[in-house]
C-alpha cells in the first residue's frame, strides 16, 4: 500500500525527549530557550541513525544529561510538519539529574541554547509554543500528572 504525503517531500525527522524529574514539590520538565522559543531538547536523526538513539544524542549534547530512565517505555508523540517540513518525535525520560549545563557548540561557538529551567507543568505550559504544547500535554497524561480529560482541553 502506497502512502501519500501533502506537500509532496517527506519531512525532516527530529527527535527529542521531554525530560522530567521528581523534585520535592513534584514533577519537573527539563525546558530549553533558543532566542523566543522555549522546546524540550531535540534535533535531527542522523543518517543511519535511529530516532531514539538521536533523541538520546540530544538531550547529552544539549544539556550533558546521560542519566535517562525511559521509565514509560519507547512511546512518543510526533508534531505536524512545521519549519521547512520538519516533524519532531518526541520520548519521554526521567533523570535524577538537576544541574543542567549547556556546553558550547564548537561549530557555533557559543551554547545552541540560551537558557534553560526545570519546570512545573503549568510553568512548562505558559511558555510552550502551540507546537510543543500538545507534546508537554501528552507527557504530563503519560507520567500520570494530569488526568487524560483535562489533557485534551
Amino acid at each position: 500500500m502506497k502512502t501519500e504525503r501533502l506537500g509532496g517531500a517527506r519531512p525532516h525527522l527530529s527527535a527529542g525527549v521531554v525530560v522530567v524529574r521528581q523534585s520535592a514539590s513534584g514533577w519537573r520538565f527539563l525546558m530549553l530557550r533558543a532566542y523566543r522559543n522555549w522546546d524540550f531538547p531535540k534535533g535531527l536523526v542522523e543518517s543511519g541513525e535511529d530516532p531514539l538513539s538521536a533523541a538520546r544524542r540530544e538531550v547529552t549534547e544539549e544539556t550533558l544529561i546521560s542519566d535517562l530512565a525511559f521509565t514509560w517505555g519507547e512511546a512518543y508523540i510526533e508534531t505536524a510538519p512545521y519549519s521547512r517540513n520538519k516533524v519532531a518525535r518526541y520520548y519521554i525520560a526521567q533523570t535524577a539529574i538537576e544541574a543542567v549545563t549547556l556546553p558550547v557548540r564548537p561549530e557555533l561557538g557559543r551554547p545552541e541554547h540560551h537558557e534553560c529551567r526545570w519546570l512545573d507543568y503549568d510553568e512548562a505550559l505558559e511558555l510552550a509554543s502551540p507546537r510543543v504544547e500538545p507534546v508537554l500535554k501528552w507527557a504530563a497524561r503519560t507520567i500520570g500528572l494530569i488526568p487524560a480529560l483535562e489533557a485534551t482541553g
